[in-house]
């Protein structure tokens, strides 16, 4: 029997620690935790005699090998996370090169899109000026009274308004002769209470030029009522002119001697030189930098005022 004071063996407290979990690393490497490498220390330790503590040799020894089989672990996770690493830096590089292909498409599509645009305005441009060239012997009669006795006779209404306005156009044996002339729209709208407009397409361009000029020279009239004479134009190119009506009032009036010339240019005379202008905007500046003119062609402030 053994001595009760002689002190009890430790148990072992392996079966009593519970087995070490994993420990998911970096890119999926797997390392045993601290309580497992604890174990493997103390079983692979070596161990001490009574006659001779922990020789130093077998204590270098079980370093060394410990040392080598960590060197040897982490080596092996690092060429694992290498790889992991150069998988994505391949990955982001193709991304990249990607993503400047399709810049390089974006740039592209947009200087195409760009010439398309371009394309478009001088074709659209082309089939507006065709359209006005076709447009050279029409005039375009404004205030002529809606009624059915000139509706029916519109030709010789307008051979009238000739020998009422501009008669040296006859005496001179000039051809005003039409070849046709209608209401436009075709269709009267009852809830407009402004007669429609008549064109009249005369054989001689010569003699709609003459009837023009004079009509800008003085206010027409038939059988003594105010009516309009000026050029028949495309749609798109009236609705340009007469986004100049505002400005060209206020320069009349400052007796600047506006006028619209083909196709919605205007054009005024200020300090003995004429100007011409394409677009409000470039004449809105013009003004502006003109004591005075400036603050006078303000569209906006006008706009306000008429509404």
């Amino acid at each position: 029997m053994t001595n009760s004071t002689e002190a009890q063996k430790p148990q072992n407290t392996k079966k009593n620690k519970k087995k070490g979990a994993t420990l998911d690393t970096f890119y999926g490497a797997k390392i045993q935790n601290t309580e497992q490498i604890e174990e493997d220390i103390q079983e692979n330790s070596p161990k001490s005699s009574k006659g001779n503590r922990n020789s130093p040799q077998t204590h270098e020894e079980f370093e060394s090998e410990m040392t080598k089989k960590m060197e040897a672990f982490w080596e092996e996770k690092w060429e694992i996370m290498q790889k992991k690493f150069m998988h994505l830096q391949n990955q982001f590089d193709q991304t990249v090169k990607e993503n400047q292909a399709l810049k390089q498409e974006l740039i592209k599509q947009s200087q195409n899109t760009k010439k398309l645009e371009e394309n478009i305005k001088y074709l659209t441009d082309k089939v507006i000026d065709l359209e006005n060239r076709g447009r050279r012997e029409n005039l375009r009669i404004i205030g002529l009274p809606e009624k059915p006795e000139i509706n029916t006779k519109l030709d010789m209404v307008i051979q009238d308004i000739i020998k009422e306005n501009c008669p040296e156009i006859l005496e001179q044996g000039g051809n005003t002769s039409t070849d046709r002339a209608h209401r436009t729209p075709s269709t009267l709208n009852p809830q407009k209470t402004t007669p429609r407009n008549v064109i009249a397409k005369f054989q001689s361009y010569q003699t709609k030029e003459k009837i023009l000029q004079e009509a800008r020279k003085r206010q027409f009239r038939y059988k003594g009522m105010p009516i309009r004479v000026t050029q028949d134009l495309a749609s798109s190119t009236l609705n340009d002119r007469k986004a100049w009506n505002m400005i060209f009032r206020k320069a009349r009036e400052l007796g600047l001697q506006p006028r619209i010339s083909y196709p919605a240019k205007l054009t005024i005379y200020f300090q003995g030189k004429v100007w011409a202008f394409n677009k409000i905007e470039d004449f809105q500046l013009f003004a502006k930098k003109r004591p005075e003119l400036c603050g006078k062609f303000d569209t906006e402030n006008q706009r306000a005022r008429n509404t």
